[in-house]
């Protein structure tokens, strides 16, 4: 592989512009954004996670960020922009009622925004918004375990159960030393609407622990996970609630949880889902979330004429889901220009071939620690030094960031526009800066939201769900082609309402996401 240069021509950008100066220009448009008057974007659900660290899912740097923009505005910030006269009233009382859960506030801020237009059609479904915005249940618990040298632990666990309108609760256990209660309530309110969208019967939760599993030994991580299910379990069960993994809960963690599961139940049941294919889990599971963002690209250029055969994509991100997103374009016949990490991204000026993408996939397998830079070919390009794929100096027809949150900021969306690109499709959660997003839609360029566009992955788990109900494994094929129905429903149903309310397709996503759990709601009454 060659290895390029940070001041290489094939790049668009100025060889000064390395990350430490990209860095600061954004700092310098954090201090700009809190010295100026509170406005709609500095309470974006973007900026808020631009906040965390995406490589470790750290939310601690989300919490004293969303804190200080909070304890700023103010019930007063929660309501900007709301001209609905009875939606800042709940947003009001909710302030009231939750002031120290910032990030929870800000996130129904951020959906009733894009909830507006329905409001005004049809204002009965507003008490319905003020229903949803309170969580069913809130579990905590004290866990306590012995740690390797003999000494007691304690954390601090959670489930957030928070509606289960249209079906069990459905959501992650993650495990961070900076998991609290509002983050939990911030990041299971949208997932409600995400849950929704898969037309699944699936609704929301969300719960986990302070616990950190980082440096800790499989022995000390399966007594944790034994002493949280033994808390846990009272509350949770195949009709009831469904965990799943998250970060810092992997395939190791939810074999133990399992197991203590079925060791007090004495019920071999589908309690939690990302579960080994030996005791349960679904085929397709790790290629869902790619495979997912492509197969609704697919839709959107259907609905357009057109197919993915001979379009030009770069992909940042190399693990999952940009691999197997890279996998089904090249299947589909498009043409894949890019793969990246944080160090930097490999660019095959003609395309990657099928043999190529395996061969990263089997050095990422062989050791995830593993970087761009030691992928070995005469025909691949290295870009170091932290930079990204979307500077790559050729037209391009979609983007793909599957990487992690925020990675498009306003400077790359230039970079994008000037190239000629045409969807941007969100893989990662979020990558996509809220600039970025209006840049998006002032240039015309097709932005295919990741609460639609990535929700493979929460559809597979929802699979995952219905077999182990049937005792069933299906086949690779029949999950498949599961999934594909899926992706072209979650279209069919953000297209409708994007139509119908005069928005665009990511308010669409939020709209007929909403609307399944408010008529679900608004059926079973006063609950």
């Amino acid at each position: 592989m060659q290895t390029v240069a940070a001041r290489a021509p094939l790049a668009s950008v100025a060889p000064q512009d390395q990350p430490a100066r990209r860095n600061a220009r954004r700092c310098l448009r954090v201090v700009a954004s809190a010295q100026r008057d509170v406005s709609a974007k500095a309470f974006s659900i973007e900026e808020q996670i631009s906040a965390m660290d995406a490589t470790t899912g750290d939310f601690t740097a989300l919490h004293k960020a969303v804190k200080q923009m909070a304890v700023k505005a103010g019930a007063e910030g929660l309501i900007h922009n709301i001209t609905n006269p009875e939606l800042r009233e709940v947003l009001t009382e909710l302030f009231k009622k939750y002031p120290d859960q910032h990030e929870f506030l800000q996130v129904v801020r951020e959906v009733a925004v894009s909830l507006q237009p329905v409001f005004d059609k049809r204002p009965e479904l507003l008490p319905i918004f003020k229903q949803i915005a309170e969580p069913e249940h809130v579990i905590t618990c004290r866990v306590s375990w012995v740690d390797d040298a003999g000494s007691l632990q304690v954390n601090r666990g959670f489930r957030v159960q928070y509606s289960s309108a249209i079906g069990p609760y459905k959501g992650g256990l993650p495990f961070h030393p900076s998991v609290n209660l509002s983050i939990m309530k911030f990041l299971v309110f949208e997932h409600i609407f995400k849950n929704s969208l898969t037309t699944l019967l699936m609704g929301g939760g969300k719960g986990g622990s302070d616990f950190d599993p980082k440096g800790k030994s499989d022995a000390e991580v399966m007594r944790f996970c034994q002493s949280f299910m033994t808390e846990l379990h009272r509350h949770i069960s195949y009709v009831q609630d469904v965990p799943a993994g998250d970060i810092g809960v992997g395939a190791r963690e939810i074999g133990y949880l399992f197991g203590q599961y079925k060791r007090i139940t004495k019920n071999y049941t589908g309690v939690l889902t990302g579960k080994g294919q030996q005791y349960g889990g679904s085929e397709i599971r790790p290629e869902a979330t790619g495979y997912g963002a492509v197969l609704f690209v697919e839709n959107v250029l259907r609905g357009k004429g057109d197919t993915l055969k001979g379009k030009l994509c770069v992909v940042s991100g190399a693990g999952n889901v940009a691999q197997f997103c890279a996998e089904l374009l090249l299947e589909k016949g498009a043409t894949v220009l890019s793969l990246s990490d944080s160090q930097g991204y490999i660019y095959k000026p003609k395309g990657f071939t099928r043999e190529q993408v395996d061969q990263v996939m089997a050095m990422k397998k062989k050791d995830n620690g593993s970087h761009m830079l030691d992928y070995k070919s005469d025909t691949v390009l290295y870009v170091g030094d932290g930079r990204k794929p979307w500077e790559i100096n050729t037209e391009i027809d979609i983007a793909f960031p599957c990487a992690t949150q925020n990675e498009i900021p306003e400077e790359d969306t230039e970079l994008l526009i000037r190239h000629g690109c045409k969807y941007v499709v969100e893989g990662a959660n979020m990558p996509s800066t809220n600039e970025a997003i209006h840049m998006y839609n002032q240039a015309g360029i097709v932005y295919c939201p990741g609460k639609a566009a990535n929700a493979g992955g929460v559809a597979v788990s929802g699979l995952e769900m219905s077999q182990n109900r049937l005792g069933l494994n299906w086949t690779r094929e029949e999950v498949k082609e599961k999934l594909e129905r899926i992706m072209g429903d979650i279209y069919d149903a953000s297209m409708a309402a994007s139509k119908e309310y005069g928005v665009d397709l990511a308010a669409g996503a939020n709209i007929a996401g909403f609307l399944k759990v408010a008529e679900a709601v608004k059926a079973q009454g006063a609950v």
